[in-house]
């Protein structure tokens, strides 16, 4: 850092949940009486922003679960004990990188799973080459778009997973279409999707993982089993699939993804061929070919890289990226505040419950 304009207040652990306790309980926490000196304005009738020390309060925690507590308990005590300087735009939240990718001497740094899947498309495609099951080629830019509709499916898929956890079984049934309400309320052409996808799996399956069986189900849904060493598997696509967003916006995509998936294709990179059964396996083939020759280094915690590439990556003025903390939306945000800190659990409990299947990141 440099002395001269930057300070750092390290905290240490997770400070007090403002939303819950009483004012003279906050004061008399050693952290956030450490902060309110700090930023010198005072707090309550003695705030005087004027007297702000600081005109850019950055906040900085890990890129895990608790790093994100941590930001959340800090985001509380400034939005509901220092507002003024949320509404000034002093408050940044730090978005330091979560990758560094290296190639020899040469290192990128990437700041999410988004610039790191960028960065592997570009790294994989340089000579890559997808072939249809008609002979017609796909490269460079016409192949880059169909691996964005790729990762659109794939990014519709996998909320879907929590429902039925073999999602080859998804995939193909996005690919045919199946995922309908029509599809679903007719036995019959249910069960014919449903055997359809069957001979799909088995086709792409290795010979001895085959065996899957499709049929249409009493309640309402398409069933697929499998014995597989004696131990059998089942699955269902029912109302539960079928009825989301992510369903509807699958069956939008048929059209595109059996264009390019309805029979298998080939990927060919340099010398290697791939076997391209739908957009997931694409998206292997091609993630795989960029980290060939590259060593990534993902940092979970700010404390995991070296001060050199902290300073270069979050601290310096020039290169670093920050968030401005904004309330666009003050009722909502104190909604939210008191729902997810506040006393009360049952409304914590149902957001939790209506949320869970939206997570994309969770420590495991």
């Amino acid at each position: 850092r440099d002395r001269a304009t930057q300070a750092i207040l390290p905290l240490r652990g997770k400070i007090l949940n403002v939303e819950r306790a009483r004012f003279d309980k906050m004061l008399s926490s050693a952290e956030i009486g450490t902060l309110i000196t700090a930023l010198g304005t005072g707090i309550r009738d003695d705030f005087d922003i004027s007297k702000l020390r600081y005109h850019k309060i950055i906040i900085m925690t890990d890129a895990d679960v608790d790093g994100a507590h941590i930001r959340t308990l800090l985001l509380t005590f400034f939005y509901r004990q220092m507002p003024e300087l949320i509404d000034g735009g002093f408050l940044y939240i730090a978005q330091p990188p979560l990758y560094r990718a290296a190639r020899g001497t040469a290192a990128v740094y990437l700041k999410d799973d988004d610039a790191m899947e960028e960065y592997l498309v570009g790294e994989g495609l340089a000579d890559a080459v997808l072939e249809l099951h008609d002979g017609t080629q796909r490269a460079r830019d016409d192949l880059r778009a169909v691996i964005d509709v790729a990762r659109r499916a794939r990014g519709l898929i996998e909320p879907l997973a929590a429902h039925i956890q073999n999602v080859a079984i998804l995939e193909q049934a996005a690919i045919l279409g199946a995922l309908n309400v029509d599809v679903l309320t007719d036995p019959a052409g249910a069960g014919g999707a449903a055997q359809y996808i069957a001979r799909r799996l088995d086709a792409l399956a290795p010979e001895l993982e085959r065996g899957w069986h499709g049929e249409y189900a009493d309640a309402g849904a398409m069933a697929f089993t499998r014995t597989l060493r004696g131990v059998g598997e089942s699955h269902l696509i029912d109302e539960r699939i079928i009825g989301s967003a992510e369903a509807r916006a699958l069956d939008a995509m048929a059209p595109d993804l059996q264009a390019i998936y309805e029979f298998h294709a080939r990927l060919r990179i340099k010398d290697a061929e791939t076997t391209i059964t739908g957009p997931l396996s694409l998206l292997d083939a091609v993630f795989g070919a960029g980290r060939k020759g590259i060593s990534i280094a993902r940092y979970k915690g700010l404390g995991e890289m070296n001060p050199e590439q902290l300073w270069e990556t979050t601290l310096d003025p020039s290169v670093r990226s920050l968030l401005k903390v904004r309330v666009d939306h003050a009722e909502t945000a104190g909604g939210i505040f008191e729902t997810l800190m506040g006393d009360v659990v049952e409304p914590r409990r149902n957001f939790i419950q209506s949320n869970a299947l939206k997570v994309t990141n969770l420590d495991a």
